[in-house]
């Protein structure tokens, strides 16, 4: 699923955005100010990992680091490579947030030990942190036909007990990226501009309450 090249153009475009496309991850950085706070994102299964860098951007002009994993054949579950291989690329980062939409949430889960918190985009953990004292984040779309509110309400308890769950009206599975509709999801209620700044509002307060 590639990125829409409307938003991709415009993320491109913004001057407060520094996009590195790096063989194994695309690094979206602060142009100005320093960046003490980061975010490792890792995509849903076969979506381009560039398409998900204008929804994200809100993040970045808001001073969070992102970095998008390039997952081995498109698949988080293929993809072995450690956290830190990821946040090596914004070495001036101290505190890291793992997250991922979709599958690439489960992954994220894998992952979550190595990091200083963990935020999930449409997505629910297979694995069980529920004892890991991590602060989670968990962001759902009312109109998501694939990580259904029910299904991650269904998972909600392999997750500390102090875990954080938003759900943004109107919005579908495919929302949390700028790739076109996907097969099986709901129906948005909500345009692209309106969720990436709710998204950039609900990221950014989580990583706000964050010990430094």
């Amino acid at each position: 699923m590639a990125a829409e090249p409307e938003p991709l153009a415009a993320v491109r475009a913004d001057s407060a955005v520094t996009i590195d496309e790096q063989a194994g991850a695309i690094v979206l950085s602060p142009a100005s100010g320093s960046s003490d706070v980061g975010l490792v994102f890792i995509p849903g299964a076969k979506v381009e990992p560039i398409a998900y860098a204008a929804t994200l951007s809100g993040l970045v002009e808001d001073g969070i680091t992102v970095v998008i994993t390039r997952p081995w054949y498109n698949l988080a579950f293929l993809d072995p490579r450690p956290l830190d291989a990821f946040t090596s690329l914004a070495p001036g980062v101290r505190t890291w947030m793992v997250g991922g939409h979709s599958l690439g949430g489960v992954r994220a889960c894998q992952l979550a030990t190595d990091a200083d918190a963990l935020v999930l985009f449409a997505s629910y953990c297979a694995s069980d942190v529920s004892a890991t004292g991590l602060p989670v984040l968990s962001i759902g779309g009312s109109e998501d036909g694939l990580s259904t509110p029910a299904k991650i309400r269904d998972a909600a308890h392999l997750l500390p007990a102090d875990a954080r769950f938003v759900e943004i009206d109107g919005a579908s599975h495919a929302s949390f990226g700028a790739y076109g509709p996907q097969a099986g999801d709901g129906t948005p209620a909500i345009d692209e501009a309106d969720m990436t700044a709710r998204l950039t509002e609900i990221v950014t307060d989580f990583a706000a309450s964050l010990p430094r």
